[in-house]
């Protein structure tokens, strides 16, 4: 079962990271600046990953292939790392939609 963990960043900001059942990180959000707002993103991540529709795929530069999670205003929720490949963002892409619906939260700030 995946997990969400909170921490508080160098500037004093709220982030979460989506973590799978192994223990990688599958989607990191960005600041927040309340508790609130960070809680209200990852009610935002439950229920966006849920639609593929949701997910921005996009290829870097580099040729490497990574996805942003977007709220139904279009704003970014979450982003993921750089895969090599499509096949491997997909299945990122599928991890943050089984994951993040009964993931727990771990508070570390």
């Amino acid at each position: 079962m995946g997990k969400f963990e909170i921490n508080k960043d160098n500037s004093g900001e709220l982030r979460f990271n989506l973590k799978a059942a192994n223990g990688q990180v599958i989607l990191s959000s960005e600041g927040y600046t309340t508790k609130a707002a960070c809680d209200n993103g990852i009610e935002s991540v439950r229920k966006n990953s849920q639609d593929d529709a949701k997910f921005e795929r996009k290829v870097a530069k580099n040729g490497k292939h990574h996805f942003n999670l977007k709220a139904g205003n279009g704003q970014v929720i979450g982003s993921s790392q750089m895969y090599a490949d499509t096949s491997g963002m997909e299945n990122g892409i599928s991890s943050v939609a089984t994951n993040a619906p009964d993931a727990s939260v771990e508070d570390n700030s």
